[in-house]
C-alpha cells in the first residue's frame, strides 16, 4: 500500500514539475519567434498548463480508466472554479470585463455540459473524443477573433538560446509522460486496495494537479493583472473537459461504466460554475468576504465521489 501511495506521490510531482517546465519553454520558443504575446497565452500556455490533465487522460485511455478520468477533470474543474477563483478574490477583488466573461465563463459552461453528456452514456468514444477536440479548436477561435494582441505584452523574457528551450520542453514533456503514467496506474491501485470509488481517487489527483494554475493566478493578482488570474481557471475549464478528456477518448476510447459515481459531482462542477459565472456578471467586483464563500463551495465536492 505504501509503494502505491509514494508512486501517486512522484507521479503527481513529476506532472507539476513537468508542466512548469513545457509551459516556460513553450512559451520563450513562442516569444522568439516573435508570433504574439497573448497568442501564445491562449494557446502554449492555455494548453501547456493543462498538460497533467490531457497526459493523465490519454493514460487513462490506453488502461482503461474512464471513470478516473472523468473524476479527475471534474475534481481539476470543481477546484480551479471554487478554490482557485475564490483564495485568488479573497487575496485581491476581482473585477472581470463582461466581454472576458462572457467568452471564457460562456465557454466553460458549454465545455461542461458537453464533457457530462458525453459521460452520461456509459462511454464516451474515440469519435465524440475528436469532435470535443474540434469543439475546443472552435473555442480558441472565438478567443483569438475577439483579442486586440497588441494590448497585450508578454510575461516571459526572450530566450538566448532556442536550443536550450528545447531541451527544456522535451524534458518537461517526458516528466509529463512519466507523471500521468504513475498517476493512473498508481491511482487505480490505491481505489481498489481502500475500495473506495476511482472518481474519488480522481477528485483528490484533479486538486493536486489544478495547483499549477492556482499559484500562477495568485501571482497575476499580486501583479496586479486579475484579468489574467481569472482567464487562467476559466480557460482552463475549458481546456479540461474537452481538449484533455478529448485527448484521452480519441486515444482509446474511454469506458464509464457507472455514471453515476461521476454525475453527482459533475452536476455540481456546473452549477457551482454558473453561480460563479453570474456571481460576476451581476456584481461585476467579487471581493475578499465573497472569495471565501465560493471557496467554501469546494468542500461539498468530496461528499458527491
Amino acid at each position: 500500500m505504501l509503494v502505491p501511495l509514494a508512486l501517486l506521490v512522484v507521479g503527481l510531482l513529476a506532472l507539476v514539475t513537468g508542466a512548469d517546465r513545457v509551459v516556460d519553454a513553450a512559451a520563450g520558443l513562442a516569444d522568439h519567434a516573435d508570433v504574439g504575446a497573448l497568442f501564445v497565452g491562449v494557446t502554449v500556455v492555455a494548453v501547456g498548463s493543462s498538460v497533467p490533465e490531457i497526459a493523465t487522460a490519454a493514460y487513462a485511455g490506453l488502461y482503461g480508466a474512464g471513470t478516473f478520468a472523468v473524476g479527475h477533470v471534474v475534481g481539476s474543474a470543481t477546484s480551479q472554479v471554487t478554490l482557485g477563483i475564490g483564495l485568488v478574490a479573497a487575496a485581491s477583488p476581482l473585477t472581470v470585463p463582461r466581454d472576458r466573461l462572457a467568452v471564457y465563463g460562456g465557454g466553460m459552461l458549454a465545455a461542461m455540459v458537453l464533457m457530462l453528456a458525453a459521460a452520461a452514456s456509459g462511454a464516451v468514444s474515440r469519435v465524440e473524443g475528436v469532435l470535443l477536440c474540434a469543439c475546443y479548436l472552435g473555442f480558441l477561435a472565438v478567443v483569438v477573433e475577439r483579442t486586440d494582441f497588441a494590448d497585450h505584452a508578454s510575461d516571459h523574457d526572450g530566450i538566448d538560446d532556442p536550443r536550450r528551450a528545447v531541451a527544456w520542453l522535451l524534458a518537461g514533456l517526458a516528466l509529463v509522460l512519466l507523471g500521468g503514467h504513475l498517476l493512473v496506474t498508481a491511482g487505480r491501485t490505491v481505489a481498489l486496495a481502500l475500495d473506495v470509488p476511482a472518481a474519488f481517487v480522481g477528485a483528490l489527483t484533479g486538486l493536486g494537479t489544478t495547483l499549477p494554475e492556482i499559484v500562477v493566478s495568485l501571482q497575476a493578482v499580486r501583479d496586479g493583472e486579475s484579468g489574467i488570474a481569472v482567464g487562467t481557471l476559466l480557460g482552463s475549464n475549458v481546456t479540461d473537459p474537452l481538449f484533455s478528456l478529448g485527448v484521452g477518448a480519441a486515444v482509446g476510447g474511454l469506458g464509464v461504466p457507472h455514471p453515476a459515481s461521476v454525475l453527482p459531482a459533475g452536476l455540481y462542477m456546473l452549477c457551482v460554475s454558473a453561480l460563479v459565472v453570474c456571481l460576476f456578471a451581476v456584481r461585476r467586483t467579487v471581493g475578499r468576504r465573497a472569495g471565501l464563500v465560493v471557496a467554501a463551495l469546494y468542500v461539498p465536492s468530496f461528499l458527491l465521489v
